[in-house]
């Protein structure tokens, strides 16, 4: 399962979105989500799966490297599917058990709900995947420049986002030692009820916190020895340009936004008997 995790992983190559920059594919990435969540019925939706589609072809990145960043919420696409499905109410009841009851309403809106977080997420991972963590900091530090007029800390802030991502895997493969390790000393983590899998993970927690303190501790000494002292008086080696591949992107996700606002108003007038069919409740 850890290995499965996406999030903070670059997937260097050449492609057409690994060029961009990376203040457009954030800005994209935030169009993308508010998307998702204006997209109220099944057509809006495959608009947005279709852009998807288009970006994760234009990255060169594997399909499956994409993919695994939805194997890491199984659990919780499983946890909320069950909740919508058993506790959504309709007009039209499919199955009625003891208090259970299951309608055609709740099953359109759970299939819906589980489509749109898994856009969703891949989407995000897909931002990580192709956009190094570097790029990454000055993307956001130049979309929240304007805050430096209240004298925010804009650069230590996305110095930090970029720390924290920039950990993940490394703090994964960690675990993945530590596991080994006490897998190798006779440990057992698979068997037993979910109390015993839990308390198993103590043991791993512990010098897991330790390794992540010293880590911590090593890169602040790091950064002191090299006399790095924030934002003030820094210059960037690689200048941040919008090019016309951003321009592209641009034009693609406003126009996505834009077919989705019109799919929520016009879908039933272009297929009014499907969109009858599948209309949420």
């Amino acid at each position: 399962m850890l290995n499965d995790v996406t999030f903070g992983q670059y997937y260097p190559t050449k492609s057409f979105v690994h060029k961009a920059d990376p203040r457009i594919k954030l800005l994209a990435l935030i169009a993308y989500i508010v998307a998702l969540f204006l997209a109220n019925n099944f057509y809006s939706l495959l608009l947005g799966f279709v852009v998807l589609v288009a970006a994760v072809i234009a990255s060169r990145v594997p399909l499956g490297s994409v993919l695994r960043s939805v194997k890491a919420i199984i659990f919780l696409l499983i946890f909320t599917a069950v909740l919508n499905l058993f506790f959504h109410g309709g007009e039209h009841l499919l199955v009625e058990w003891w208090i259970i009851k299951i309608y055609r309403e709740g099953v359109i809106f759970t299939v819906f709900f589980i489509l749109r977080l898994f856009f969703l997420v891949m989407g995000s991972a897909l931002l990580t995947l192709t956009t190094s963590p570097v790029e990454l900091t000055d993307g956001i530090e130049s979309l929240l420049t304007p805050l430096k007029w209240i004298r925010f800390p804009v650069h230590e802030l996305a110095l930090i986002m970029s720390i924290a991502l920039r950990f993940i895997p490394t703090l994964i493969d960690e675990t993945n030692r530590i596991i080994s390790a006490q897998k190798a000393r006779g440990a057992d983590f698979e068997s037993g009820n979910i109390f015993k899998r839990i308390k198993a993970i103590v043991p791993i927690l512990i010098p897991l916190l330790i390794s992540a303190f010293r880590r911590a501790e090593e890169l602040g000494d790091a950064m002191d020895a090299r006399c790095y002292s924030g934002s003030k008086n820094r210059t960037k080696y690689k200048k941040l340009k919008f090019g016309w591949r951003d321009l592209i992107i641009f034009i693609l996700y406003a126009g996505l936004i834009t077919g989705v606002v019109l799919l929520n108003f016009y879908a039933y007038r272009i297929f009014p008997e499907i969109y009858e069919f599948i209309r949420l409740s």
